[in-house]
């Protein structure tokens, strides 16, 4: 049964839905279990090719993450993703994909030392914040858009502990960024200070300097249990 059937099925149907997230969500919290830590979440379009600059630009970032040991975690699939943690591997760290069952676009990309298979949204996309010192975004559509969302709303709500989200590429995020500033802003629908909830650059050095530097100064305020994030 896929996510659409929950909304016309019957109540019998519907605890075995929620039985089999429930499983999902116990079997994504095992493979989190034995990931090393640091993490960081990268996201972006599964439609660029090799010879985009976000690409590139993907690769780069997560290699100078993994030299820095951090675990990197994406949705394992094509585009930004494969360039993700083809990065890792080349930077000799931990490389992951939290897949989903979709028609089209997500296969799984060859460069992944962890992979697990979702059905279910809800589930995954804990995967992606639990471990994460940070979100880096690079541009892509409306999944990259509701991960971007996501985190700004957990964050400022307090549902979560506060990491980086870094949003890479300055020009595509541009209008966007120009939006929440000039709309948002002005019509009281945010405040100031939910603006410095986001980052945005172009220089793969700086995205990984800010998550890196915000889970340093996290431990340095925790001696006890310097890689644990458990408000996450």
């Amino acid at each position: 049964m896929d996510d659409r059937r929950i909304f016309s099925s019957d109540d019998l149907d519907d605890l075995r839905h929620a039985a089999r997230i429930a499983e999902e969500f116990y079997e994504g919290f095992e493979a989190l279990e034995r990931l090393p830590i640091p993490s960081v979440s990268i996201f972006g379009s599964a439609r660029v090719d090799e010879d985009h600059p976000a690409y590139e630009a993907a690769v780069e970032t997560a290699r100078l993450f993994a030299e820095r040991g951090f675990t990197v975690v994406t949705g394992g699939g094509p585009g930004i993703m494969e360039a993700a943690n083809r990065g890792a591997q080349d930077g000799e760290g931990v490389s992951v994909g939290f897949n989903i069952e979709l028609p089209h676009e997500q296969f799984a990309n060859p460069y992944l030392d962890v992979l697990l298979t979702f059905r279910h949204f809800y589930a995954r996309k804990t995967m992606f914040v639990k471990p994460a010192e940070g979100f880096v975004i690079f541009p892509g559509g409306f999944g990259t858009l509701d991960e971007f969302f996501e985190a700004l709303t957990l964050i400022q709500t307090g549902k979560i502990l506060h990491f980086p989200v870094v949003l890479f590429g300055s020009d595509f995020w541009r209008g966007l960024t120009d939006w929440i500033e000039d709309t948002l802003l002005s019509g009281g629908m945010v405040s100031p200070d939910d603006l410095d909830l986001l980052h945005v650059t172009d220089d793969p050095e700086d995205a990984v300097e800010r998550v890196v530097s915000c889970w340093e100064y996290r431990c340095a305020q925790s001696p006890a249990e310097p890689q644990k994030a458990d408000a996450q």
